[in-house]
C-alpha cells in the first residue's frame, strides 16, 4: 500500500515537472509575428499639367479670333478701296454741225482709276452703298465729213447709289445683285483746239444695275469684285453759235464699270 502511494506521488511530480518545462519553453520562445505586407504600390506617374493659356482679349488687325464675326450682316459698315475700270460703250451717237445732222459717231476713251466705296447693311440681306470716283476721258468724233475731230477731254464725277441684295449673309462668300442710280458731273473740261475752241458738257444721269460678291479674307478684311452697268447719255456743245463751226453731239455712253478691291468692316 505504501509502495503504491509512493509510485503515484512520483508520477504526479514528474507530470508537474513536464508541465512547468513546457510553460517555460513557451514563455522563452514566443512565436514571431508574420511580416506585414508591403505598403508600396506600383502606379503610373502623372505628367505635370501646364497652366491654361489665357488671352488678353485683344484681336489683332489681321487676325481671325473667336470673337470675329463671320460674313456680313445687319449693322455692318464697310469702306472699300478698289481699282476701277470705266468702259464707255458709245452705243448710239448723233452729231450736228450748225444745226444740220451729219454722219459720224462719238468715241470716248476708257480709263482706270481708284474708287472709294461706303456701304451700310440695313438688314442681313439689304445694303446701300455710295461710290466716289472721278475719271478723265478724251472725246473724239469719228467718220464725219471733216474726218476725225478731236473734241477734247473731260473729267467725270459719277456718284452712284446702289441698293444691293446679298444672298448668303454671315458666310465668307456672299454674292449679291443691286439696282441704283447715277448722276454724273463733268468738270475740268478742255477743248482740243483746232476746230474745237470751246467745249461744254451737260450734267447727266440714269439707272444702274450691278452684280458682285464679297469674300472674307481674314478678320474684318474682305475682297470685293463688282460689275456695274450704267445707262446715261452725254450732251456736249463745241464752239459758239454763229461761229461757223457750232457742233452739237449726243452720245449714249452707257459705261460698264468693273471694280476689284479690298474692304474693311467697322
Amino acid at each position: 500500500m505504501i509502495r503504491k502511494s509512493r509510485s503515484l506521488l512520483a508520477a504526479a511530480l514528474l507530470a508537474g515537472s513536464a508541465l512547468c518545462g513546457a510553460a517555460k519553453a513557451q514563455t522563452a520562445s514566443p512565436v514571431a509575428p508574420a511580416p506585414a505586407a508591403s505598403a508600396y504600390v506600383n502606379a503610373p506617374v502623372a505628367a505635370p499639367v501646364s497652366a491654361p493659356v489665357t488671352h488678353s482679349g485683344h484681336c489683332g488687325l489681321f487676325e481671325t479670333c473667336s470673337s470675329t464675326k463671320i460674313g456680313l450682316g445687319k449693322g455692318d459698315f464697310l469702306i472699300r478701296l478698289s481699282a476701277l475700270g470705266v468702259l464707255p460703250e458709245d452705243r448710239d451717237s448723233k452729231i450736228w454741225l450748225n444745226g444740220a445732222a451729219i454722219p459720224g459717231r462719238v468715241k470716248t476713251t476708257r480709263q482706270v482709276m481708284p474708287e472709294l466705296t461706303f456701304e451700310y447693311f440695313f438688314t442681313d440681306n439689304l445694303s446701300i452703298d455710295l461710290i466716289a470716283a472721278s475719271t478723265r476721258h478724251e472725246v473724239a468724233a469719228e467718220g464725219t465729213p471733216l474726218g476725225k475731230i478731236d473734241v477734247g477731254s473731260a473729267w467725270v464725277l459719277p456718284p452712284t447709289v446702289t441698293f444691293a441684295w446679298h444672298f448668303r449673309p454671315h458666310k465668307r462668300f456672299n454674292p449679291y445683285v443691286g439696282v441704283g442710280g447715277t448722276l454724273a458731273w463733268f468738270h475740268n473740261v478742255s477743248p482740243a483746239g483746232g476746230v474745237v475752241q470751246k467745249l461744254n458738257v451737260g450734267v447727266t444721269g440714269g439707272p444702274s444695275f450691278n452684280a458682285g460678291f464679297d469674300y472674307q479674307l481674314v478678320g474684318n478684311w474682305f475682297f470685293n469684285f463688282d460689275v456695274k452697268q450704267m445707262f446715261m447719255r452725254m450732251h456736249a456743245w463745241a464752239n459758239d453759235r454763229g461761229s461757223g463751226a457750232f457742233i452739237k453731239a449726243h452720245d449714249s455712253l452707257d459705261p460698264t464699270v468693273v471694280g476689284a478691291g479690298i474692304e474693311y468692316r467697322f
